[in-house]
């Protein structure tokens, strides 16, 4: 009776407020539940993890991986030999289970996005996560990511699950070679890490235990390892890939599609042809030297969210197909921006906001598309500016960020200057 009476009563404790992880939890699964049934009452197709299932059947019964194609739409296998392996066990689900499966692992692998974003960034905790979480889903590249059952997500978490390891662990750099064993484009940030480990080697003088070099090592023999088993099985079809396929991108689709949001898309669209050649090498050439120039210099002083955001979107823009599914890295961007320490908020805050407001817009699909009679190679300006979107914003974050390299640069030089004359 006694320990009663010193206890708050029962209605003081009734009303205590709830703990923030619960709500958190709790706003985060009504998101996720309610991102699933309008999925379901869209009657979303899966089309590309039908396309992975048949991949994973087709490495079984030893067929022709790269002369398939199924659903109506015929579409082909465009991924290394590596993914098609790893698609094998889609073979043991039906059709229902398959698409259940996929979707609730791509709302984990949301989550956990999120969380290595937040931790790559430096900001937030699990509260956090659960907030952001159920906000993201909601985004055009993420929806379209689960619309379509796609691996964006698996890969993206792959890389950057990686970037947050401690230097010094002896698998840092495996993630990022599997992940380019199952998709090139994440292949940049070996790029990456080999010029940040030569640049950091040349300045110290000697290139033992550095610690950029033995990532980049290790991701690459992860790729390495990855490819040549994946020849071993499948020889024919990786013999057809890395010397013939990997070449083929029309196979993709066509460059002009509005979904395609690289520079090779918004340059055919702009140019009304689906074939923008030497202008778009020109182009990504550029863009390429100036986005790693400006990732491998923040990565050398430490900013490695920035530099791993820029070595992301500057993959995206020099693909020569980027779908806008594949552009689930507006997360961490976003958040990047959100988080950047500024004189004045307002900058900040408003391009935060206007950057997630262009992958929350969807506006990319409200001009004519299709490969019926290819209305984007007649785009006016208006259509033409809403199907830019994308990479309007990844150039513009690219080209802002290399400006401010260099002027940091600039500011520091007269510094270190003045303190070698002292």
């Amino acid at each position: 009776m006694t320990a009663i009476r010193n206890g708050p009563p029962f209605a003081a404790r009734d009303q205590r407020p709830p703990r923030p992880m619960l709500v958190a939890g709790a706003v985060c699964l009504v998101s996720f539940v309610l991102f699933w049934t309008a999925q379901r009452m869209a009657q979303v197709s899966m089309i590309d993890l039908t396309v992975y299932r048949a991949e994973g059947a087709t490495v079984l019964a030893g067929g022709d991986l790269y002369a398939m194609r199924v659903t109506d739409a015929r579409l082909p296998t465009t991924y290394p030999p590596f993914a098609a392996l790893l698609f094998t066990p889609l073979t043991l689900l039906d059709t229902g289970p398959m698409r259940t499966l996929a979707t609730a692992g791509n709302l984990a692998l949301l989550v956990a996005l999120v969380h290595f974003s937040l931790k790559l960034i430096g900001r937030g905790g699990p509260v956090t996560t659960l907030w952001v979480a159920s906000a993201a889903v909601w985004c055009e590249p993420v929806w379209t990511t689960l619309r379509y059952g796609q691996i964006n997500l698996a890969v993206a978490v792959a890389v950057l699950w990686d970037l947050t390891r401690d230097d010094r662990h002896r698998w840092a750099g495996v993630g990022i070679g599997l992940a380019a064993a199952v998709k090139l484009t994440p292949g940049l940030f070996v790029v990456l890490l080999l010029l940040a480990g030569v640049v950091s080697a040349r300045r110290a003088g000697t290139y033992r235990d550095n610690a950029w070099l033995r990532r980049a090592a290790v991701a690459c023999t992860a790729f390495l390892t990855a490819s040549l088993a994946s020849a071993a099985l499948l020889p024919a079809d990786s013999r057809a890939y890395w010397t013939q396929k990997i070449f083929e991108s029309g196979r993709v689709g066509n460059a002009e599609d509005t979904a395609n949001q690289s520079l090779g898309g918004f340059l055919a669209r702009l140019l009304h042809t689906g074939e923008p050649g030497l202008w778009w090498v020109a182009t990504a050439v550029l863009i390429v030297c100036l986005g790693l120039y400006a990732a491998v210099t923040d990565a050398l002083r430490g900013e490695r969210a920035r530099s791993a955001l820029l070595c992301a979107v500057t993959a995206l823009l020099i693909s020569p197909i980027s779908w806008s599914h594949h552009w689930v890295w507006c997360v961490p961007l976003v958040l990047f921006l959100a988080a950047q320490p500024t004189r004045h908020a307002g900058p900040r805050v408003s391009a935060a906001w206007v950057t997630g407001a262009v992958f929350f817009s969807y506006a990319l699909w409200a001009v004519p598309h299709g490969r019926q009679g290819r209305p984007e190679l007649h785009q006016n300006i208006g259509q033409f500016a809403l199907s830019a979107i994308y990479p309007a914003v990844g150039l513009t974050f690219v080209l802002t960020q290399f400006v401010l390299t260099k002027t940091s640069q600039a500011r520091s030089a007269p510094a270190g200057q003045a303190l070698a004359k002292e």
